[in-house]
């Protein structure tokens, strides 16, 4: 059995649009959305111990252990198997936090593909999927790790043809609550779904909208300041600006772009605006950690 895991990737995640097409009577959301894998990723550090203790290393200023979702995957995974090992958890925080971007879904995510190595579970993907519903609803997709059409509340996950792409991304100094965005009584909830055969090609992924952004935009000045001044660079690049959306519940908001050099010509003219942090990224065919073998008995390197 291996003692150590080091610089695990958590990759951030885009949602291409993201509509709500009705509310379930426990007030959850129905959703319907693309998510995309790209490669600004977090960091995760997987120290086993002997004593059965989970214990958060770098915790979150502010975060309570109980409201952690590296320590509560942790403890989901020891709780569902009975497992008596522990573990400790390190996280290089470089995905923005609270900006729609999965940073802390993608976490706990890469914790549960971790320790299933760490701690020799040999648990398959579908039963760690099965848990990751229960930290949230975008932990399913990061441990299903592939660009995915999603229904439901997000767990209803259907694989997408991927092809390479790139991106580029603007955090504005916002916070923004997703429970408060969902709470707004002006926010649509009845967006006719899509059919997913029209989902297969090209950029017909972007046919689609972010339900969300309007309430947010109104709500949040900066997340608007920086979404027109993404649309302003990216027309002046050559790309094309009314693609640039919201991702989540925000506050990050993006635009694909057609090859990297294009993307780095928008994020020099954002950078000079001071309108938010801004990366360009990647398009991930996979999850970094897809290739891990789920046997039981194969947990090691």
């Amino acid at each position: 059995m291996i003692d150590e895991l080091r610089h695990l990737p958590a990759p951030a995640k885009l949602n291409l649009f993201l509509h709500v097409t009705g509310r379930r009577a426990d007030g959850y959301h129905l959703l319907e959305t693309v998510f995309e894998l790209v490669d600004l990723c977090d960091r995760v550090h997987l120290k086993r111990r002997d004593d059965a203790a989970i214990v958060r290393l770098d915790p979150l200023p502010g975060v309570a252990a109980e409201a952690d979702l590296g320590v509560r995957a942790a403890r989901l995974l020891a709780d569902h198997t009975g497992c008596r090992l522990g573990v400790e958890i390190a996280i290089d925080k470089r995905i923005p936090m609270g900006g729609g971007l999965g940073g802390g879904s993608s976490d706990a995510a890469t914790v549960l593909l971790g320790l299933n190595r760490l701690w020799a579970l040999g648990l398959e993907r579908r039963q760690l999927m099965a848990l990751a519903v229960r930290l949230g609803a975008d932990v399913p997709f990061f441990v299903f790790g592939r660009r995915a059409f999603a229904r439901g509340i997000g767990e209803r996950l259907r694989a997408l043809p991927a092809s390479p792409s790139w991106f580029v991304v603007v955090a504005p100094p916002a916070a923004v609550p997703t429970a408060q965005v969902f709470a707004r009584p002006e926010l649509t909830r009845n967006t006719k779904p899509l059919k997913i055969s029209g989902l297969s090609r090209g950029r017909s992924v972007y046919r689609g909208k972010n339900n969300l952004e309007a309430v947010v935009c109104a709500a949040w000045p900066r997340v608007a300041e920086a979404l027109a001044a993404l649309r302003c660079a990216a027309d002046a690049a050559g790309a094309d600006g009314r693609l640039a959306r919201m991702t989540g519940s925000g506050a990050c908001v993006f635009c694909p772009v057609d090859d990297e050099s294009v993307a780095a010509t928008i994020r020099e003219r954002i950078a000079r605006q001071a309108v938010g942090s801004v990366f360009a990224v990647r398009s991930l065919g996979r999850h970094p950690l897809s290739d891990w073998s789920f046997a039981r008995g194969l947990a090691r390197g």
